[in-house]
């Protein structure tokens, strides 16, 4: 009867590993011992370390196998050791406890609320509603709808970004909180037609009893470039009978992507996808004060005489429908836009070899749109102009 000690193809005690050494222990030695007198040592086969060495070549410096015990300590025994290299550990972080709405949870030390609602909270806390927060930008703090109740804070606070403390009490559904996001949902509505917006932003209005119209109705909107030549500062006084909007006509100035401010809520998101959180190209920025606050681009000249790459990864994080595809314009201006029957297929961008994820976005057997998801390690949800808009050439069908 023949006995081995170890696990694993190369594991420490079997036949491959002996004399290998790991972080200058012998790992051959670890793993000895466990034969019972009399029993008949099995052949060595391969050289030692061939195992691994031959999986992960070393060029000529001594094989390493995997460690997980502590390295100042003992040689590793047969259950602390693998064959495919360092074991890489992540930052380790203590958890601190908050309470949501009365029930204590632990989350990482350095989590926003919001991760520990997303993370450890109920589904209803979990939908707590975002709209300038996306899970692949930095937190931007503009639209203020996500916010809770923090025990002992002056005011409410923002979950996107307000990080969680050892001890915190939260009030995630407080009658302060649900009338806070019903006024800003309300008045986001009452100024910019959110009539695009998302399906769960659509669920979120009718969830808080939101109701622009009690506002009045809407005033005119203004014509093409007369907000961008209104002087910083100065409004008109209003007259109290309607409600002031941000409507105007859409700007269609390139064969890609329109903007559509007339359902901008000045969320940022775009800014800063443009910007530090993903392009780095700075194309755009706010411009203006107050009710004139708007997003342009440097000395308002027009998207083709700018710095933009067209990447559409403001297209990508815009929750209201401000800036879209100008395929996407064009059929919902013709009532050809069909949501419904829309289907999403995920593949990978074959324009180059970088790997990217893309989701097309299909109407009728025709691809509309095409995004990346978010938690792809690769794409992180943003792409560039080839695969974002590169995808007419799969639709091009010989006539006849």
């Amino acid at each position: 009867m023949t006995t081995t000690s170890g696990t694993g193809p190369a594991g420490p005690g079997g036949p491959h590993g002996a004399g290998v050494d790991v972080d200058g222990a012998p790992e051959a030695d670890a793993g000895r011992g466990s034969e019972a007198p009399g029993t008949e040592t099995p052949d060595p086969g391969p050289a030692a370390g061939e195992g691994v060495a031959t999986l992960h070549p070393t060029n000529g410096a001594r094989p390493l196998g995997v460690t997980v015990a502590d390295p100042a300590g003992a040689a590793p025994g047969p259950a602390e050791t693998l064959a495919g290299g360092p074991v890489m550990l992540g930052e380790i972080r203590r958890l601190v406890a908050v309470t949501l709405d009365g029930t204590e949870v632990r989350v990482p030390e350095g989590s926003t609320i919001l991760d520990a609602l997303h993370r450890e909270g109920t589904p209803q806390q979990a939908d707590t509603p975002t709209l300038c927060w996306a899970p692949n930008m930095d937190p931007i703090n503009a639209c203020r709808v996500c916010v809770v109740e923090v025990e002992g804070s002056r005011t409410l606070a923002p979950s996107c970004a307000r990080r969680c403390e050892d001890g915190m009490q939260v009030r995630t559904d407080s009658e302060k909180v649900r009338h806070s996001r019903r006024m800003v949902l309300e008045l986001l509505a009452s100024a910019a037609d959110m009539s695009q917006a998302s399906d769960d932003v659509q669920r979120w209005m009718a969830d808080y009893g939101v109701d622009p119209a009690r506002y009045g109705p809407p005033a005119p909107p203004t014509a093409d470039g007369e907000r961008e030549r209104r002087p910083p500062g100065h409004h008109p006084t209003p007259d109290g009978a309607r409600a002031a909007t941000m409507a105007q006509p859409v700007k269609v100035d390139n064969d890609l992507y329109v903007r559509d401010y007339s359902r901008c809520i000045m969320c940022y998101k775009c800014v800063n996808a443009c910007g530090t959180d993903a392009q780095f190209t700075f194309a755009i920025a706010a411009a203006g004060r107050g009710f004139d606050a708007r997003i342009a681009t440097e000395h308002d000249v027009e998207l083709p005489d700018s710095a933009c790459v067209y990447c559409g990864n403001c297209i990508g994080v815009c929750p209201t429908g401000a800036l879209k595809s100008v395929a996407e314009h064009e059929k919902r201006e013709a009532g050809d836009w069909h949501p419904e029957e829309e289907t999403v297929t995920t593949t990978i961008c074959s324009f180059c070899g970088v790997g990217c994820n893309l989701e097309l976005h299909v109407q009728r057997n025709e691809i509309v749109n095409v995004t990346s998801p978010s938690d792809h390690s690769v794409t992180h949800g943003h792409l560039c102009i080839k695969g974002r808009f590169g995808f007419r050439h799969v639709q091009n069908l010989p006539e006849g």
